[in-house]
């Protein structure tokens, strides 16, 4: 299983790349921090059985680890997921280019944070592959093109946002990884959306958007449901498995899986053929993940 642990980084990135382009816009006229919120809180109370199953677990946590849940909550689940809906929704989920350029950033941040706080040592050829799989997603969302920054004064917003994003979430993993270290994957998922729930409550009281609830509809709460099953705690769930088997800097690249969704589902959604060269950057993104999970096999061997 454990050579299949990258897989299941891959997967739960795939089902991100679903949540942005399917799910999300059905939500895009409620208040940012109540839709981040009510996802949070629909997968705790969800996964709230598994408290009861494991919570011995919790009395082997240390205060280093309840900090790395707090940062992962806080950062990840809280301002990241508000971050990259925010900028989603300035661009209506149309010119989406900026907003995932900016998010081919997330495995920079990640390789320097997962060296500096988790000393993570790997082979020079890691960092070939890592590029080579950066430069892969770039071709296979624009090809020869650049991406477009002419759409408007809320592009340079959603940028900024975007940015945030690609930060908070590279720093989620780093930290998720921190925070696994004496945690259960179960017990794990739980506590990010539980802590996040949290976070959320506060953020979304103070700002004054609870009272907003009853904009929710019947079919928006659907896809709250919906989205807990699939994206969300599911997503969450597979990621966390993978990740506490690999190394950070290996979850990282499998992540770039996410535009491999979004290209695939432009082609189902809106009949957008893939050029040959987004076909060159398809082959060169799942070349380099292999190349990437082929090295986390031979050092976890060591």
């Amino acid at each position: 299983m454990n050579r299949l642990a990258p897989l299941f980084v891959i997967i739960a990135a795939a089902l991100w790349g679903l949540d942005g382009i399917v799910f999300q816009p059905v939500l895009s006229n409620l208040p940012v921090p109540l839709v981040v919120f009510i996802e949070c809180w629909t997968v705790a109370i969800i996964l709230s059985p598994i408290l009861f199953k494991r919570f011995s677990e919790l009395k082997k946590l240390e205060k280093r680890d309840w900090y790395a849940f707090s940062v992962v909550a806080l950062l990840g689940g809280a301002l990241g997921t508000m971050a990259i809906t925010k900028a989603l929704f300035f661009v209506n989920f149309v010119n989406l280019s900026i907003v995932i350029l900016i998010q081919k950033l997330q495995p920079v941040f990640a390789l320097l944070l997962a060296t500096i706080i988790l000393k993570e040592k790997l082979p020079r050829i890691f960092f070939v592959w890592a590029v080579l799989a950066v430069c892969g997603a770039y071709f296979m969302t624009f090809g020869y093109n650049t991406p477009d920054f002419n759409t408007g004064d809320k592009t340079w917003i959603a940028a900024a946002f975007s940015l945030i994003a690609a930060i908070s979430f590279s720093s989620s993993t780093v930290f998720s990884k921190l925070a696994l270290k004496n945690a259960g994957f179960e017990i794990g998922t739980y506590l990010r959306f539980l802590i996040s729930g949290i976070i959320m409550f506060i953020i979304t009281a103070s700002v004054g958007d609870l009272s907003s609830i009853g904009m929710v509809s019947q079919f928006q709460w659907g896809i709250f449901l919906l989205i807990a099953f699939t994206t969300g705690g599911a997503a969450i769930f597979l990621y966390y498995y993978g990740l506490k088997k690999i190394t950070a800097s290996v979850a990282t690249i499998c992540e770039l899986a996410f535009p491999m969704t979004a290209v695939v589902l432009e082609y189902f959604i809106h009949g957008n053929i893939l050029r040959p060269v987004q076909w060159f950057g398809v082959a060169v993104l799942i070349l380099s993940i292999l190349q990437v999970s082929k090295i986390n096999m031979a050092n976890s061997k060591k």
